[in-house]
C-alpha cells in the first residue's frame, strides 16, 4: 500500500503551474488610407447617381408654373430603364437600353436634347409611340380629341433675381412682356399669367400657362409619334421650345426613348437667386423653404 504524501498546497501549486494553451492574437484591423477612402466614396456616388437618384437644376421658365428657375430636384434613374445617358458624360458602356420601361403621359422627365444629346432638358411627356398630337387654337388635341383645358385663377409670381438674370440674357422683360407685369401689395414687381388646368385621358392633371395667340405654337400640323420616341411639351406653352419645334428651330423634335435620363420625383432645394457667396446670411434668406421636399 502506497501513501500519497503530496500535501494539498503542493497539489494546488502543481495545478496552477500547468501552462494553458496560447490564444492566437487577433490581427490588428488595417484602416484604409485616405486615397482609398476617397476612391470608395467616388464609386458609391457614381453608382448612386447613375442607377438610383440624381440631382438636376432648373435654368429656364419652360415648366412654369410647376418648376421655377432656381429649383433643384431629384430624379429617379430606374423609372425608364438605363442607357449610356444614365452614366456620367454618357460614357458608352451600356448598349441600347436595358430594363426599359415606357413613360406615362403626364410624367415630368429629364432627357438629353436631340440631336447631340449633350444637354439635359426637362419637359412633360404628352405623347407615346403611335399617338397623334396637334395644337388647335392653343388647345392640345390627342388622337383627334381635345384635351380638356379649364381656366383657373391667374398664376402670380414675384419677380426674383434669377428671373431678372434670365431676362437679361434674352433681352426681354422678366415677365416675358410688359403686359404681364404688375405691382403687388408690398410694392414689389409681380408677373401675372393666364393659367389653365389640363387633364390627359389617363386622368393626370396639371396647370399650364397660355400667354395668348402664338401661331407657330398654338396651331400646328398633326404630329405622329414614331416608334421608340416620345412627344414632350413644356407647361409654359408659349415659352417652351419642345417637340412642337424641330431641332433646326431650337426645339427637341421627337425625343428618342434612349435619351430619357430619369423621372422628376422630389424638390431637393430652391433659391430665388439673390444669394451672394460673400454674404453667408443670404444663403438662407434666398432659399424658398416652402418648396423644399415637395413631390413633383
Amino acid at each position: 500500500m502506497t501513501t500519497d504524501l503530496t500535501t494539498p498546497t503542493e497539489a494546488a501549486a502543481s495545478t496552477m503551474a500547468t501552462p494553458e494553451p496560447a490564444v492566437p492574437a487577433k490581427p490588428a484591423k488595417k484602416e484604409d488610407s485616405f486615397p482609398v477612402f476617397l476612391i470608395k466614396l467616388v464609386l458609391i456616388v457614381l453608382v448612386f447617381r447613375s442607377f438610383i437618384m440624381a440631382p438636376f437644376n432648373i435654368p429656364s421658365e419652360s415648366m412654369l408654373p410647376r418648376l421655377l428657375i432656381g429649383d433643384y430636384l431629384l430624379a429617379s434613374k430606374w423609372s425608364y430603364g438605363y442607357s449610356k445617358h444614365s452614366l456620367p458624360f454618357s460614357v458608352p458602356l451600356i448598349p441600347g437600353r436595358i430594363l426599359a420601361s415606357q413613360p406615362e403621359p403626364g410624367d415630368i422627365a429629364i432627357f438629353k436634347k436631340p440631336p447631340f444629346a449633350d444637354v439635359d432638358f426637362i419637359k412633360r411627356v404628352i405623347g407615346l409611340p403611335g399617338d397623334q398630337i396637334q395644337m388647335i387654337g392653343g388647345v392640345l388635341h390627342l388622337n383627334g380629341q381635345a384635351v380638356p383645358k379649364v381656366k383657373v385663377a391667374d398664376y402670380v409670381i414675384p419677380v426674383t433675381q434669377n428671373m431678372i438674370d434670365a431676362a437679361k440674357q434674352d433681352n426681354r422683360s422678366p415677365c416675358v412682356a410688359l403686359d404681364f407685369e404688375q405691382l403687388g401689395p408690398d410694392g414689389k414687381a409681380n408677373c401675372r399669367y393666364p393659367q389653365f388646368r389640363e387633364t390627359l385621358p389617363n386622368g393626370v392633371s396639371y396647370n399650364v400657362l397660355d400667354f395668348g395667340e402664338r401661331p407657330d405654337a398654338d396651331d400646328t400640323a398633326v404630329y405622329v409619334v414614331p416608334a421608340g420616341h416620345v412627344f414632350m411639351m413644356g407647361d409654359n406653352r408659349d415659352n417652351s421650345l419642345d417637340s412642337r419645334f424641330s431641332t433646326d428651330l431650337g426645339g427637341v423634335g421627337f425625343v428618342p426613348q434612349e435619351n430619357l435620363v430619369g423621372k422628376a420625383q422630389v424638390m431637393m432645394f430652391s433659391t430665388d437667386g439673390a444669394a451672394e457667396w460673400i454674404k453667408p446670411w443670404t444663403w438662407f434668406s434666398a432659399a424658398r423653404w416652402g418648396r423644399i421636399g415637395g413631390k413633383i
